[in-house]
Order: C-alpha cells, then sequence, then structure tokens
C-alpha cells in the first residue's frame, strides 16, 4: 500500500464529516449542566455595568505635558551654561 492510501484508511475525512452526531466539546458540555439547573441572567448587548468614571480635563494633561517639556528644556539649558564655563 502506498503512504497515501495508509493514511486515508487510518482517517477518513469525508466519513468524519458525514457523521450523525457530532460530540460537543468539554466546555460546552461543562456550560449546558452548569445551565441545567441554573440558568445565566439575561445580559444586554454590550451592556455597561456601572457608568464610567468621569474624565479628567483635557487642559490639565496638556499643562502637565507643556510644563514637563518646559523643564526639561530649561535644565538642559542650565547643564549646557554650567558645561562652557
Amino acid at each position: 500500500m502506498t503512504e497515501h492510501d495508509e493514511f486515508e484508511r487510518e482517517f477518513d475525512h469525508q466519513w468524519a464529516n458525514a457523521a450523525a452526531h457530532k460530540e460537543p466539546s468539554a466546555r460546552a458540555r461543562m456550560l449546558a449542566a452548569r445551565w441545567k439547573d441554573n440558568p445565566p441572567a439575561p445580559v444586554p448587548f454590550r451592556g455597561d455595568p456601572e457608568p464610567a468614571a468621569p474624565r479628567r480635563s483635557s487642559w490639565r494633561s496638556a499643562a502637565l505635558v507643556l510644563g514637563s517639556v518646559a523643564a526639561l528644556i530649561l535644565l538642559i539649558g542650565y547643564a549646557r551654561s554650567r558645561a562652557m564655563y
């Protein structure tokens, strides 16, 4: 026999796909058993459990970034001026 015939004999894809009953996965069996006695509560589509915290204003973030950049520029300028002398 050729290698191809041995593979087909060992596992026939058409025969497996034509099976009348396909066993569910372990997770599906576990969830079905759990939900049989205690079904899950309905959940709205993309429901938010609680309102999101208010966002900080953007001007505070911008001021923090610009202040940090200004402080860095001043620090670099001071270090260069000290290095010259």
